[in-house]
């Protein structure tokens, strides 16, 4: 046995198929950089190295420099680039030459050996020799498909010897064998020759086991496969086989040997009918067979092929036309029937395992059965679909209920991970108190055991009975691949001929063994029997597939809460990369991440679109039950009671709120009842699970949700509004108020359905909303609202279509005959304020101010202007105060006075809508935030009495913010602030007053505008001078602020000069130019009641107290004459 052992059959068998795998990785690599044109090497289509390309084809492999030279000099200047790029793919070509002459010598070896190879005995080395040979044959077939191998071997030869004088060591026998693998199958075949015997004998023991696993979904379900519930009483028997390693074994794996294996060893074909009957089982399986990830081999074909070219061959190219025909027909089908049982019978396994989670260790064959069968289906799948695009039953290459599969798939991996302490409990306990037991005995009664076989033997009984169930509990490491691979030497040397223990006698020990290594891995290689059975890593080489499978499961309302199941397979991808290809993996992680990230991102977008249209189905109801709709009913109501004619114009009838409710068939189905089915399933699929890892990035889905969720829910808030700019249409803001509150209060009880944080999403939402702009760009409600309130009522105000009531403390629109407009009251009462208040808060009040502000500061500017053009007059004004017909003279000289007041009318309007607007945000914060709301008056308090000019505006800023009303406007400061010249303070400020000279001047203009008349009504002017008291009031507040002057001796000065030049409206004889007298003292009056630094007892120095009483009782004389 020792000079057995030292040829190391395990370890090279082992050794050489790992090696065989990354091999082919790097070939597949090459392949795939070569045919794509973004990847492709520029030296083979830049036009200058047409002439050397074209030598190097012509010539290969014999390419001799000097006489070429005229041909490749243009590769001189290149040569180190060329070597250094093509490196990488010249020693991929030696490695392959290299694994080439090491298999074929471990081949040869075993031949000479004479060894007996049977799956169901001796699994480990006949699975690893079929394994070698399959990845061998794919090897060579796939560097066939490099189109371009022999020009990058040739031209990495030329630049070599350019550089070095001399060839490479290995280019002459790697051109030999690229020459030789022209024709690769031909010349595979003719290679393997030697090893056709051990081939076929090793092919020969897959017939009962690969004819019992390639059954139809009939067989399978009469059979009762993988059923736990058929056979209740038995539940908790252990599931065990003969052969426990076959059971798991992929089917595809099988087919795909035996395939390859009998074209290398053909002539088994014509000699044994046995070999025959199995070959043709496999061919009929599928139409192609993987070679290599998404690369696949049309067996078909190439057997045809193969065949065609040699004699007594015809019978065996009418077999492959027959299987061929017989798969096109009935493979499909086949394959769609196991899909549609494997649906069912695993879905039913998962179930049971879940409710059960005890039985995942007796049971744990079929776990891996299941993963293992539906894999296969699902390769098949893949692969056909893909390749397969010319057929006559496309269904049978579409499936549109994979994500089921997948899901339940998936569900039994996580249940192995979950209890995977179970699992280990479980099998710990079976090996060291059964296993152990059993294969002593069998040792013992062994009729021939020498001497190193016994201590091989015994080291395993030794392993098995030393193992303690704290060894789970306390969560150590256990490793059993030592146990492993003394068995695979152990299998190695007993299958040799003439060997004193000969496993094939031994049966029962071969079974037992396997069973063993099953158990050993269910404790320290879980991982590892995952990705043999269940991965499904080749859906990263098919994206363009898996994404168009996504999108029609998207499509079955049934398969929605499976659809989790395709970002769950894009963490398989990483199992595809190879130590031997690290330049892989940066392209694999982007390719799955990316995957990954659109499937999620497509579901959370079609979730967050069932949740807005739910939302806008709650706004429609919410709809119903506003005070318009109501109003409406009432009068309805009473005008039956009052038996009063109905009118002749048609109603509209509208559904009452409610009586969507009421439903006579739990049949019938409505609008909002399929949204909440969608939503449920979609909850389903998005709260799985909490995190994906793909890679090294860890993927929340909630996340997902939660931006699409909150971009829509921007758009559709927004939306709400109705805004358009064009027309200047807008809803009211109690209305935009009313449905908001129905979307956030559905949103709020979408967290019932999804764990996500939705006072966060609520919270951001509506934030922004109170800003400029949302964050992706679009405007907002703030936007929407302040430019309306701008461009549409404010405007209109200037030029007299509305007014300001004081009484009712709204804007009012004056109606005009054949002209409709909006009613300015709807958009400007308390209530509507307010819920604009509600909708854009504190945030979007400032962002409101800021554009107000902007608009009085280019009023202040103008006025500035006008004074600057009327300096001299107005300075003579001002050391005239006391000489009022020197002052009426000089007034009379002044330009614009009518646009001064003009301007300081519209200044006016626009500080009353802030004021309202302030006083609608600060009753909407005291039922808020009283507390708060309390502090903040006492601050305000405190600043009131505060000399620090600096300590009051950041107190005042601060209260303003939350609708206080402040003696000075801290908006209005900073905003004027803006114009004030630092160089010319001192002539600012001689500006501002004679500013305030100039308005108390014009005021008597004022009396003969027919408009001035005061409204009772409304308690203010019909051209909104009521308005000028608060322009006044605020404007010098501010500018003397700014100035650091006493405020309240300045607007002193100016009641003065007003009430000087109000008096002399008394000396008037025309009765045009007095005629709104009166309304116009009463602005005096509202000047007082206005300002924080004027008192009554001030303007009875300067103004007979008898001439405002007497304006009162002429203001509102026709009120005293109606009701008296």
């Amino acid at each position: 046995m020792s000079r057995i052992l030292q040829l190391k059959f395990a370890e090279k068998l082992s050794i050489l198929n790992d090696r065989g795998r990354g091999v082919l990785v790097r070939i597949y690599n090459i392949k795939k950089t070569c045919s794509d044109p973004k990847t492709k090497l520029p030296y083979l289509t830049e036009k200058h190295m047409e002439p050397a390309i074209k030598c190097i084809s012509r010539k290969f492999p014999a390419i001799d420099l000097r006489s070429n030279s005229s041909q490749l000099g243009s590769l001189q200047k290149d040569k180190s680039e060329i070597l250094k790029n093509l490196s990488n793919f010249y020693h991929s070509f030696v490695d392959i030459m290299e694994l080439r002459d090491n298999i074929y010598e471990l081949l040869n070896t075993m031949d000479s050996c004479q060894m007996y190879l049977d799956i169901n005995v001796n699994y480990d080395l006949t699975r690893s020799y079929l394994e070698l040979v399959t990845t061998y044959i794919s090897l060579v077939l796939l560097l066939a498909r490099i189109e371009d191998r022999k020009l990058l071997l040739g031209l990495y030869n030329v630049a070599y010897e350019m550089s070095n004088g001399t060839s490479d060591s290995s280019y002459s026998r790697l051109g030999q064998m690229f020459l030789d693998y022209d024709h690769p199958m031909k010349k595979l075949a003719e290679e393997f020759e030697p090893h056709w015997k051990l081939l076929t004998d090793a092919l020969l023991s897959l017939q009962t086991l690969f004819l019992r696993r390639n059954l139809s979904a009939d067989n399978w379900r009469s059979a009762q496969l993988l059923s736990l519930i058929s056979a209740a009483n038995t539940m908790l028997t252990p599931a065990t086989s003969n052969t426990m390693p076959c059971e798991y074994l992929s089917l595809e794996v099988m087919a795909r040997w035996i395939i390859i294996g009998f074209l290398l060893c053909h002539t088994s074909l014509n000699s044994q009918q046995a070999c025959l009957m199995l070959w043709k089982e496999a061919m009929q399986c599928s139409l192609c067979i993987e070679l290599f990830r998404d690369e696949v081999l049309f067996h078909h074909k190439l057997a045809e092929e193969l065949f065609s070219g040699m004699k007594g061959y015809n019978k065996r190219i009418n077999d492959i036309k027959e299987c061929r025909e017989n798969a096109t027909s009935n493979s499909g089908s086949v394959h769609r029937e196991r899909r549609h049982f494997l649906r069912s019978a695993v879905k039913e396994l998962s179930a049971i395992l879940t409710e059960e989670p005890g039985l995942l260790g007796p049971k744990a064959l079929f776990i891996f059965m299941a993963l293992s069968f539906s894999r296969d289906e699902i390769s098949w799948l893949a692969r056909h679909a893909e390749n397969i695009t010319k057929t006559k039953t496309p269904e049978d290459y579409v499936d549109s209920n994979i994500a089921e599969l997948l899901f339940v798939m998936e569900e039994l991996r996580s249940l192995l991970h979950k209890f995977k302490k179970v699992i280990q409990r479980y099998f710990l306990l079976y090996l060291s108190r059964f296993d152990a037991v059993v294969l002593n005995e069998i040792i013992q009664n062994l009729s021939v055991c020498p001497e190193e076989e016994s201590v091989i033997m015994s080291s395993f009984v030794n392993s098995l009975t030393s193992l303690n169930i704290k060894q789970v509990d306390n969560e150590e490491q256990l490793n059993f691949r030592g146990l492993r691979l003394d068995w695979f030497r152990l299998q190695v040397y007993t299958s040799i001929a003439r060997m004193p223990l000969i496993l094939r006698e031994n049966l029962g020990l071969a079974s037992l063994m396997n069973t063993i290594v099953f158990h050993t891995r269910m404790l320290d290689d879980l991982d590892g029997l995952l990705v043999e059975t269940a991965d499904l890593a080749p859906f990263c080489f098919y994206p363009s597939l898996f994404e168009k499978m996504f999108a029609q499961n998207a499509d079955d309302p049934t398969q929605l809460q499976y659809l989790i199941a395709f970002p769950m397979v894009c963490s398989h991808f990483s199992s595809c990369v190879h130590h031997m290809c690290p330049e892989e993996y940066s392209v694999l992680q982007n390719r799955s991440v990316k995957l990954c990230a659109n499937f999620l991102d497509e579901i959370t977008k079609q979730a967050s679109i069932c949740i807005i249209e739910l939302c806008l189905e709650q706004r429609n109801l919410s709809e119903k039950l506003l005070p318009k709709y109501t109003a409406h009913t009432i009068s309805k109501v009473v005008k039956k009671k009052q038996k009063k004619p109905a009118n002749k114009k048609v109603e509209i009838n509208r559904e009452k709120p409610g009586i969507e409710s009421q439903r006579k068939d739990r049949l019938v189905v409505t609008t909002m009842d399929k949204h909440h089915l969608t939503l449920t399933e979609y909850s389903k699929t998005i709260n799985h699970l909490p995190e994906l890892i793909v890679f090294d990035h860890i993927i929340l889905p909630v996340e997902y949700l939660t931006n699409h969720l909150e971009v829509r829910l921007t758009k559709a808030i927004v939306r709400m509004t109705g805004y358009n700019q064009t027309t200047q249409e807008i809803a009211k803001p109690s209305e935009v108020l009313s449905s908001v509150k129905a979307f956030i209060a559905f949103v709020h009880s979408v967290g019932h359905y999804i764990n996500i944080d939705v006072s966060k999403i609520c919270k951001d939402v509506l934030l922004q909303q109170s800003q400029a702009v949302d964050a992706n760009g679009e405007i907002t409600l703030t936007t929407a609202y302040t430019n309306w309130y701008l461009e549409c009522l404010l405007r209109q105000t200037s030029t007299g279509g509305i007014i300001h009531s004081p009484a009712i403390k709204s804007f009012v629109t004056i109606p005009v005959e054949n002209l409709q407009t909006f009613s300015a009251e709807e958009y400007s009462d308390v209530s509507e304020m307010q819920a604009l208040a509600e909708l854009i808060g504190p945030y979007g009040m400032k962002q409101m101010s800021e554009h107000l502000m902007w608009h009085v500061t280019s009023q202040v500017a103008e006025l500035k202007k006008l004074v600057v053009e009327n300096m001299d007059i107005l300075v003579q004004i001002r050391s005239n105060l006391q000489k009022p017909d020197v002052m009426t003279t000089l007034a009379k000289r002044l330009t614009s006075s009518d646009n001064v007041l003009k301007r300081m009318m519209i200044i006016g309007v626009i500080l009353t809508f802030r004021s309202m607007a302030q006083e609608a945000l600060h009753g909407v914060l005291s039922g808020h935030i009283p507390f708060l709301m309390g502090s903040m008056k006492i601050l305000s308090e405190i600043a009131s009495l505060t000399t620090n000019r600096k300590d009051m505006l950041a107190i005042y800023e601060l209260t303003s913010a939350a609708g206080a009303r402040c003696t000075v406007d801290p908006a209005l400061v900073t905003a004027l602030s803006t114009q004030k010249k630092e160089n010319l303070s001192e002539e600012e400020y001689r500006l501002t007053c004679l500013l305030l000279i100039y308005i108390a001047v014009s005021l008597p203009s004022l009396a003969m505008d027919p408009m001035s008349i005061y409204n009772q009504e409304h308690q203010g002017h019909r051209n909104n001078i009521h308005c000028l008291p608060k322009a006044i009031n605020e404007i010098a507040a501010a500018l003397y602020n700014i100035h650091q002057h006493d405020v309240q001796a300045h607007l002193r000065e100016f009641l003065v000069c007003a009430s000087m030049s109000l008096l002399q409206i008394g000396q008037e004889t025309d009765k045009a130019l007095v005629r709104n007298r009166e309304s116009v003292y009463l602005i005096l009056h509202m000047l007082i009641e206005e300002s924080p630094f004027l008192e009554m007892d001030m303007l009875e120095t300067c103004f007979p107290y008898v001439l405002l009483r007497n304006a009162f009782r002429e203001a509102y004389r026709p009120v005293i004459m109606t009701t008296g």
